[in-house]
C-alpha cells in the first residue's frame, strides 16, 4: 500500500482498534500463479507471545484451500471514509487551487495462511465469532440454540483458517497534508454532514494523529 509519510499510522493500538471495529475484510490469497479474493469476517487476536493472529472461515466448496502450494495473503480492513469537497477549504476563496479528495482509513495485514479442518477448532472459533457479534443483541444467539446435529453438519461445510501476521500497515488519510485552516475547514464540513461515515472521519480528525 502506498503511504505518504504524513498519512502513515504508527499507533499499533489504533490499527488493531480499526480491525476490530471493521472486521469484514477483503482477503487476498496468493498461491503460486493463482490469486483468490474473498470477503470474510475476521477475529483479531492481539494477545500473548504468538503476536497478532487473524482467524476466519470459508465454505468447504471454496477452492481457496485446495492447493499444496505455500500461501501468502493480505487482509484488507477498510475503516470509515468520506468525500471531501474543495468547498471545505478556506483557500478555495483565496486562490482556487484546490481539488476534491477522499479521506479514509485502511489497514493491510500480511502473513502466511493456514487452513484448518479440525472440528473442535472450528467449534471454538464459531463460538468466539458469534459471541463477539451477538454481544450487542437484546437476545444474543449462541451455537447452543441450534440442534446439535444441525451444527455438526454445518461444521463439515466450512474450513477454518489462521493468519499469523508478519507485517502490518495503517493508512490514515485525514487531510494531514493541508494547512491548518483547510484541515479545520474539513472537520467543520464533515461535522455538518449527516452520514455516519463523514461523522466518524470528523471525529478521527478532531482526535489527532492516532484518531483515538
Amino acid at each position: 500500500m502506498y503511504i505518504p509519510r504524513h498519512f502513515k499510522q504508527h499507533d499499533h493500538g489504533a490499527i488493531v482498534e480499526l480491525m476490530r471495529s471493521y472486521p469484514f475484510a477483503t482477503l487476498v490469497v496468493l498461491a503460486g500463479d493463482n490469486t483468490s479474493v474473498n470477503h470474510v469476517p475476521l477475529l483479531v487476536d492481539d494477545a500473548g507471545d504468538r503476536g497478532l493472529v487473524l482467524r476466519g472461515h470459508v465454505a468447504h466448496s471454496n477452492p481457496i484451500w485446495r492447493t499444496d502450494e505455500s500461501r501468502s495473503c493480505i487482509a484488507v480492513f477498510n475503516g470509515p471514509n468520506s468525500y471531501v469537497s474543495p468547498s471545505a477549504y478556506p483557500t478555495k476563496k483565496e486562490h482556487g487551487r484546490v481539488v476534491p479528495t477522499w479521506n479514509y482509513t485502511a489497514v493491510h495485514a500480511s502473513g502466511a495462511i493456514e487452513f484448518i479442518h479440525d472440528a473442535r477448532w472450528k467449534t471454538t472459533f464459531l463460538e468466539s465469532l458469534t459471541n463477539e457479534h451477538e454481544a450487542a443483541q437484546s437476545e444474543p444467539w449462541s451455537l447452543d440454540d441450534a440442534p446439535e446435529d444441525f451444527i455438526h453438519r454445518l461444521l463439515g461445510a466450512i474450513v477454518g483458517f489462521e493468519i499469523r501476521v508478519e507485517s502490518i500497515e495503517g493508512k490514515w488519510k485525514l487531510s494531514q497534508n493541508q494547512p491548518a485552516k483547510n484541515y479545520n475547514g474539513v472537520v467543520e464540513a464533515l461535522s455538518r454532514d449527516e452520514s455516519e461515515s463523514a461523522q466518524e472521519i470528523a471525529r478521527l480528525m478532531r482526535n489527532g494523529p492516532s484518531g483515538r
